[in-house]
């Protein structure tokens, strides 16, 4: 369920399933009946199991420090549903939102689509209403068969792959390198990271098989740690790039930095922007994202760690900023994640674990995850707002962390 996305569903009269439904043919049938603007846009396409969202942001704060109008599409929602469809980092306003749904009645979208599908489309109407320079458009679930992949990018990229929505993309490495591999265009650049071998050949075999250039982290471009910052390194174009410092923190977001501004030099060259590396380190400063590392009140923070692969990278990050202090976690997950590989992974730093319900039909409960815990120290707790604050007030380090959809509903309880 996506809030706010019903209100508007109601208003006026379009009718969409909040199901999940791959494949393209609706969302390709909806887009011709509101003009196509999907081929109108220019586009960066992304797909990945996790650092999509930091590759993004990474991009977006580059092509922002160079003057551009930059629209985002991404999932899922941090508050509600107008922030995923951003513009200049600012959520679609309720009077933009009513101007795409009366597109979309007038055009007699309902009970054409899924949830995710009429929200695509409402996203690609919004950025041509409001005339972006670049669309960044982040895919949903898999690549392949995800409502997004109607684009014709100027460059797709693949953060990652690993095992994840295996009921949907299949349960093996293979399987969800297809999918993700699904979001290469025809004799468009895909820009991979540090994929397994096993994945990386079905990217290469796809990228070969329609003449797609790859360009991959550690063979064409690098990044490595220094004295007074990061250096990024083009090998292609033979160029540097030093004194990067990030604001996200974790060695991981290193790679997305670097796969951002190897895709921004892409969309410079077909943009005709000339790029500045003072804007680049500038925007590498001040680039965040709620919900990754994001402290939100002292000691406190936020990490959207949802698979075995990105609590792998939160386990690495609370080692390094935070070594030898005692750590606790307030926990909820969605049922069909691997919980307990994530919980092995994060009792690596700790053995002081708290476990909430959450307002999700998919949410695994609090006491099923209290018995996979393996935790010395575990219990459930009721209500986690009292007991944040007082771990902010006496400044015990707690990870709040598990779901995307949990960490909505902290935040949005604590701005309360």
């Amino acid at each position: 369920m996506i809030p706010k996305l019903d209100h508007y569903k109601e208003k006026w009269h379009v009718k969409s399933d909040d199901v999940i439904k791959p494949g393209l043919e609706a969302i390709e049938e909806a887009l011709s009946l509101v003009g196509n603007p999907e081929q109108t846009l220019r586009v960066v396409h992304l797909a990945g199991t996790n650092g999509k969202g930091s590759t993004l942001t990474f991009l977006e704060a580059i092509a922002q420090e160079h003057g551009l109008r930059v629209g985002k599409f991404m999932s899922p929602c941090i508050v509600d549903v107008h922030d995923q469809i951003q513009i200049a980092g600012h959520p679609i306003t309720e009077a933009e939102m009513d101007r795409v749904f009366q597109q979309m009645q007038q055009a007699e979208l309902s009970e054409k689509l899924t949830d995710f599908e009429l929200l695509t489309v409402a996203a690609f109407l919004h950025f041509v209403n409001e005339h972006v320079d670049i669309a960044l458009i982040e895919a949903g679930m898999g690549g392949l068969l995800d409502s997004t992949n109607v684009v014709t990018p100027i460059v797709s990229i693949i953060p990652s792959i690993a095992l994840e929505h295996t009921k949907f993309l299949g349960d093996t490495l293979a399987h969800i390198a297809r999918h993700k591999a699904g979001i290469i265009k025809r004799s468009r650049p895909v820009i991979i990271g540090d994929l397994p071998d096993e994945a990386k050949r079905i990217v290469d075999d796809e990228a070969a098989r329609k003449n797609a250039n790859v360009l991959a982290l550690g063979q064409h471009f690098t990044v490595k740690s220094t004295a007074d910052g990061e250096c990024y390194t083009n090998v292609v174009q033979q160029f540097q790039i030093a004194k990067l410092t990030r604001s996200m923190k974790g060695t991981h977001q290193a790679n997305n930095m670097a796969l951002a501004i190897t895709a921004f030099f892409e969309v410079a060259s077909v943009l005709d922007v000339s790029t500045s590396e003072v804007a680049i380190r500038q925007a590498v400063q001040r680039a965040t994202i709620l919900g990754r590392f994001e402290e939100i009140m002292p000691c406190v923070i936020l990490d959207g760690a949802h698979n075995p692969a990105s609590a792998e990278k939160l386990v690495e990050t609370i080692q390094c900023e935070f070594p030898n202090e005692r750590i606790t976690f307030v926990i909820g997950i969605l049922a069909d994640k691997d919980v307990q590989q994530i919980l092995r992974l994060f009792e690596q730093v700790s053995d002081n674990f708290y476990f909430v319900d959450f307002d999700n039909p998919r949410a695994m409960t609090a006491q099923q995850m209290l018995t996979l815990s393996n935790a010395a120290s575990k219990a459930v707790l009721v209500d986690y707002v009292p007991f944040l604050q007082a771990q902010s007030l006496s400044q015990q380090r707690t990870i709040v962390s598990g779901s995307l959809y949990l960490l909505t509903a902290v935040r949005n309880r604590l701005k309360e």
